[in-house]
């Protein structure tokens, strides 16, 4: 048997680890700490560049002022104050308008007419404007009814038709732009003439009496694509441009209009193409007549 001291010896040695690794949240919290620092000297530097009115502003925007003291009330539901014109209001209001104008008196009331019916604030009588506008209208149709004259007449002759996208009636701004134009292989002029093509004859035979009914006054004008040469050294696109629009108005004139209505004759070459990017096409070669708008004859006592 083996004594108690010849027991075997058991030593325990224990080995000492570092610090467990503890991460990297301090450096968050740093750049945390950064950034709001950064933002409260910025907003510091803003502050300090603002006016006292802007601050006055920004206070309240972010607290309005909804009721002020006052003398008025004395106790009750708002405890003692109550609102003022300088309270929490939108800018335009009856208050702020009182306050701009200063005292009112009272209301105007609408004006009395001769006829005794109520006038507007100009002294315009209502009925009148009405009877204008009335009358402005009526004017108006007879432009739109003129151009669709025109391109009536023009439909109805079979003589016209092989050339009808040749001619062109627009409704403007200004009244109504009649173009006479050529095309390739279909021209409304020989080349080099003033003298137009029979079916161009035709074309503006039909206009004439429309022309006349209307009573406008009309602008004639030639033009001629750039390119062409000439034979006659005295004789180019500004002396052809301008021979092609008088002929057009004698023509005109020939077939019943009035020589009082052509308030203009030009002749302008080729300075004016209807294709700016292609000066030398056929379509520039063209006769324009502009119906000129003008405002129907009123009374006296009457405006538009």
């Amino acid at each position: 048997m083996k004594s108690a001291y010849e027991q075997p010896i058991i030593i325990k040695k224990v080995k000492k680890a570092g610090h467990a690794h503890h991460g990297g949240a301090w450096k968050i919290a740093y750049a945390d700490f950064v950034t709001a620092m950064m933002a409260f000297f910025l907003l510091l530097w803003l502050v300090s560049m603002t006016t006292p009115e802007q601050k006055k502003g920004l206070a309240h925007y972010f607290a309005p002022p909804n009721a002020s003291d006052s003398s008025s009330g004395a106790g009750g539901v708002m405890g003692g104050t109550a609102f003022e014109d300088g309270g929490s209001k939108m800018s335009g209001s009856a208050a702020d308008a009182t306050d701009l104008t200063g005292p009112q008196g009272p209301a105007a009331g609408p004006r009395i007419s001769a006829s005794g019916a109520p006038e507007e604030r100009d002294g315009r009588d209502p009925s009148e404007m009405a009877s204008a506008a009335e009358l402005q209208s009526k004017y108006d149709q007879q432009y739109h009814a003129a151009a669709a004259s025109i391109r009536q007449a023009w439909q109805s002759n079979p003589d016209i038709a092989e050339v009808a996208t040749n001619l062109i009636v627009d409704e403007t701004e200004e009244g109504l732009n009649i173009k006479l134009i050529d095309r390739p292989g279909e021209p409304m002029f020989p080349e080099g003439s003033k003298f137009p093509f029979e079916k161009t004859r035709e074309a503006i035979a039909a206009i004439a009496p429309v022309l006349q009914k209307l009573g406008a006054q009309i602008q004639i004008s030639g033009h001629v694509s750039a390119g062409t040469v000439y034979e006659n050294p005295r004789y180019g696109a500004w002396e052809l441009s301008m021979d092609r629009a008088n002929t057009v108005r004698l023509l005109l004139g020939e077939f019943g209009l009035s020589e009082n209505l052509v308030s203009s004759v030009v002749g302008r070459a080729s300075a004016d193409p209807l294709f700016p990017n292609d000066p030398y096409l056929a379509g520039n070669e063209r006769v324009e007549i502009s119906v000129i708008y003008a405002s129907p004859p009123v009374p006296p006592n009457m405006s538009l």
